[in-house]
């Protein structure tokens, strides 16, 4: 381990107040929230639970179909859930890039598909889409 030189010592013993508040400065930095645009699987999650769950569940259909295991999945390929025949026949493939079209207008990505909600905060459907990637199909 290398000694502590004279300059280090001298930033440390002629000003302790100085390092206390750079530990404080460092830890409010921690504590900001992350930059916009910036795609959050635990934020998306909690988005998800605020703005999804009244028609989506993870494990269930409900108004929506069930979203585990959607990305790679055909769109309208949920056996048990009835989509209406544009969505069947889309030939989407769930990744991010659909994902983000189909949250900002479903209506415009899939005319008359039977969705009318929008995500339009583009870091929202972001982290969305960050959730939505990690969920394992059950």
């Amino acid at each position: 381990m290398r000694a502590k030189t004279n300059q280090s010592r001298n930033l440390t013993t002629r000003n302790p107040a100085g390092g206390i508040a750079f530990a404080l400065a460092l830890t409010v930095l921690a504590a900001l929230p992350m930059p916009a645009g910036a795609a959050d699987a635990d934020r998306g999650k909690a988005i998800f639970e605020r703005r999804c769950t009244g028609c989506h569940a993870l494990d269930i259909d409900k108004e929506g179909p069930r979203l585990s295991g959607v990305f790679g999945r055909a769109a309208g390929s949920v056996p048990t859930f009835a989509y209406s025949d544009v969505v069947k026949k889309s030939g989407v493939t769930w990744d991010a890039p659909s994902l983000d079209k189909w949250l900002t207008d479903p209506d415009a990505f899939i005319p008359d598909s039977n969705m009318a909600f929008r995500v339009v905060n583009a870091d929202e459907r972001s982290s969305i889409i960050a959730y939505l990637k990690q969920i394992q199909a059950r």
